[in-house]
């Protein structure tokens, strides 16, 4: 699906040679597997299967009802049948001769009248060929007149009175009736168009007719001495001949342009006339001079005109009304038929021989000299038929998608449009624009679903009125939008962390973050650059290390991830450092955090009363004063020589035992008095000697005591964090002996016993 001309009325290319490369038949089945991973082939849109021919299609015309369309070609000559709403070939037929035109009778596939280039008449149903008739002289144009239901027949050369004439096949009837006859020249050699006998070289001919079906029902037969003659079937006579324009009166015979088509309007007033020079005329039958000259610009017989005019008024599009289209076999142009303003135009890459458009729709069909049939969808002429709804939506996303270089995109479009001169509001936006007075009473609004389509200008007019400021505001938008942009693009220096709570922790993420880029780069200097390279030993061991101890990619852009946001804004996460939580699961951060206060223990309590007891002779106003002093110097003193008692051996601490022993009263009075002594101690030096500890081997560290102290521990019942323990062995009685002469009493009956007696139990393995 490309877009064939980025205009303000963009046309996209369907199906066609410009959108896929077709495959030959004699492609080998492995080559046509492989194209798979060809992009332009992959992305290829097949609007209808097998909308092709083998070499080329003559003409191809769409049913009343929408649901059919049938196309001929050659070569072989053949007929196709599409089934519109499954997007697939129904069938496909032969015939003997090559088709120059057809129409379809009813209102399906099941009845059409083809006219073959061997001056034969065919009538064809759903089952194939019904009958064939042959025709006096080669046919030009075939149309069919509903209200006599007789197909004409616009033939080459004169009759015997020296006329052209047009065949009327009555299918009521059918026989042939009385041909209409048409001035083409004559058969002399004096006036214009002279020599017309069959056969000859300036043979006069009818090349074209119209019937205005829809209003009054007259005919309209276009000839070689570019004059129109318009004819009534009532009463089978001609009522009026328009002659040629006085501007393109030529003296040379061989310069005479001719009528190569025919259209009238719905209305019946006005029609068009296409000649072989590629110039067009429009006509109002109340004139004798034509309204309009447009040329098409490349001097080629025009083949095909259309006045685009929809069914009804609702489904008609802005602009559409008054569109006429003009196709040659070079390009297809659409035009305004009042003005001759210039609308857009298609110029695919093949020849074209027909053109078909599918009424109240943007879609064009064509039959043309390449292998594929081309199919054209110009959204702002109409939707998209039923049977393709979806085209509306894929238009939609390639008009918003800006980075897909086939894409429609103007400045003044915005995303979300339907269409390309739409703008779709709702009820609030109506009032913001003061446009909501306009609802019921004009066709300038369009009501869709909860709002209305309201037309590009009158939006643009509207929404200038409502702010006046508008351009200068997008302008000044604009300006900071670019001044922006080029304030992000310098270089920075390091990055800098701006949060408003956490700030550690971030900045803590921060560093890690860039401690892994630095080491990333040092190990890709290493290497030797990106280039590919054999990883050694030494550098799968240290990226191994480097991933056990960096953790996961998502911890470390915890700044940039929206999920924790809140995280660095919000109070609320605040992380509290002086927690007891904290402190455990962080023990470096333990000598930044204040002192932690707690309650004296019992054996702190009890020195304090006995040092209360013998300051009784101070007053109470002193003694509650150092009080605290006294509790703090004390709980120092207590910290002081747990800290001596952890560095020298962690086994000096109060056990049950040794508290016993203190809380008789001879030992604690008997030990001296000391001041108490402040050390530094930190987790890292202890946790060094306890892993030492761990080391050595359960004599080593016996040895290191001191005797004292050994003595003293192997009367103690207490074990350690190294895994040391107590065994204890109890003295016991020895056995009583029995007598020498009862025990072998005892074995000599046992060994009797086994030999000559079995024992009444079945389990052998019993005394096993």
């Amino acid at each position: 699906m490309k877009l064939s001309n980025q205009s303000t009325v963009p046309v996209y290319t369907i199906a066609g040679a410009s959108t896929a490369r077709p495959l030959p038949e004699w492609l080998a089945r492995k080559r046509r597997r492989s194209l798979k991973r060809d992009p332009e082939f992959a992305n290829r849109i097949e609007l209808l299967q097998d909308f092709e021919f083998e070499e080329a299609s003559a003409c191809v015309r769409v049913s009343e009802n929408g649901e059919w369309a049938m196309s001929t070609g050659t070569y072989k000559p053949q007929i196709h049948t599409h089934y519109l709403p499954h997007l697939s070939l129904s069938f496909a037929r032969h015939t003997d001769t090559l088709n120059q035109t057809f129409i379809l009778l009813s209102s399906d596939y099941t009845k059409s009248l083809h006219l073959q280039t061997d001056r034969s008449l065919e009538f064809h149903t759903a089952g194939g060929l019904h009958y064939r008739t042959r025709l006096p002289r080669y046919g030009r144009d075939l149309k069919f007149n509903k209200r006599t239901a007789e197909a004409l027949v616009p033939v080459v050369g004169v009759n015997a009175d020296g006329s052209g004439e047009v065949y009327r096949l009555n299918l009521e009837l059918g026989r042939y009736m009385k041909a209409y006859e048409v001035n083409v020249g004559g058969d002399d050699f004096e006036s214009l168009g002279g020599g017309a006998l069959q056969g000859g070289i300036r043979t006069g001919a009818v090349n074209c007719a119209a019937i205005a079906e829809e209003s009054h029902g007259l005919m309209a037969f276009g000839t070689s001495l570019s004059t129109v003659e318009l004819w009534d079937s009532r009463s089978r006579n001609r009522v009026s001949v328009i002659g040629q324009p006085s501007s393109s009166l030529a003296s040379d015979v061989d310069a005479t342009p001719q009528i190569t088509a025919l259209e009238f309007h719905r209305s019946g007033l006005n029609f068009a006339t296409g000649s072989s020079t590629g110039v067009v005329h429009t006509y109002d039958l109340r004139l004798p001079v034509p309204l309009l000259r447009k040329e098409h610009g490349y001097d080629y017989p025009i083949q095909t005109l259309k006045y685009l005019t929809p069914s009804s008024r609702s489904s008609s599009s802005n602009g559409s009304e008054n569109l006429i289209m003009s196709a040659d076999k070079r390009a297809i142009k659409l035009w305004n038929s009042e003005k001759g303003d210039h609308w857009t135009m298609i110029e695919p890459a093949v020849d074209l021989n027909c053109v078909e458009w599918l009424p109240d729709s943007g879609m064009l069909l064509t039959a043309n000299e390449g292998r594929q049939q081309h199919a054209f969808f110009i959204p702002q002429l109409g939707p998209a038929p039923r049977w393709c709804a979806f085209l509306d939506n894929l238009v939609e996303e390639m008009a918003e998608d800006t980075e897909d270089p086939h894409a429609f995109n103007t400045t003044q479009q915005g995303a979300g449009e339907v269409y390309d001169n739409y703008k779709f509001l709702d009820m609030k936006q109506l009032r913001e624009f003061s446009l909501d007075h306009l609802i019921g009473q004009t066709n300038l609004l369009r009501p869709y679903m909860h709002g209305y389509f309201v037309a590009q200008k009158l939006y643009e007019q509207a929404r200038l009125l409502a702010n006046p400021d508008m351009a200068e505001q997008a302008r000044q938008k604009s300006i900071q939008q670019r001044i922006t942009k080029e304030r992000e693009s310098r270089i920075r220096g390091n990055k800098k962390v701006t949060v408003k709570v956490n700030r550690r922790y971030a900045e803590k993420l921060a560093a890690r973050e860039e401690a892994n880029e630095r080491r990333k780069a040092e190990r890709v200097l290493r290497q030797g650059g990106d280039e590919p390279h054999e990883v050694n030993v030494a550098d799968a061991e240290m990226a191994n290390e480097e991933a056990e101890v960096v953790p996961k990619k998502k911890t470390e852009r915890l700044l940039d991830d929206a999920r924790f946001k809140s995280m660095f804004e919000e109070e609320d996460f605040a992380i509290d450092e002086q927690s007891r939580e904290f402190v455990m699961h962080n023990p470096s951060t333990n000598a930044e955090a204040a002192p932690r206060k707690r309650g004296l223990t019992a054996v702190e309590g009890d020195e304090l009363d006995e040092r209360k007891g013998s300051s009784g002779e101070d007053d109470d106003d002193s003694a509650d004063e150092d009080a605290a002093a006294d509790a703090a110097a004390l709980r120092a003193r207590q910290q002081g020589k747990r800290r001596d008692n952890d560095a020298e051996d962690p086994r000096k601490r109060i056990g049950s035992t040794s508290y016993k022993k203190g809380a008789g009263g001879k030992t604690s009075q008997s030990r001296p008095t000391q001041d108490p002594q402040m050390r530094v101690s930190s987790s890292n030096t202890a946790f060094k000697k306890q892993k030492d500890r761990q080391s050595k081997s359960f004599g080593d560290l016996a040895s290191d005591l001191p005797a004292k102290q050994r003595a003293s521990d192997a009367r103690a019942n207490w074990g350690n964090s190294v895994g040391e323990k107590e065994v204890t062995f109890a003295p016991s009685k020895p056995p009583k002996q029995r007598p020498q002469q009862e025990i072998n009493a005892d074995a000599g009956r046992d060994r009797a016993r086994g030999k000559d007696r079995r024992s009444a139990s079945g389990n052998v393995f019993r005394r096993m």
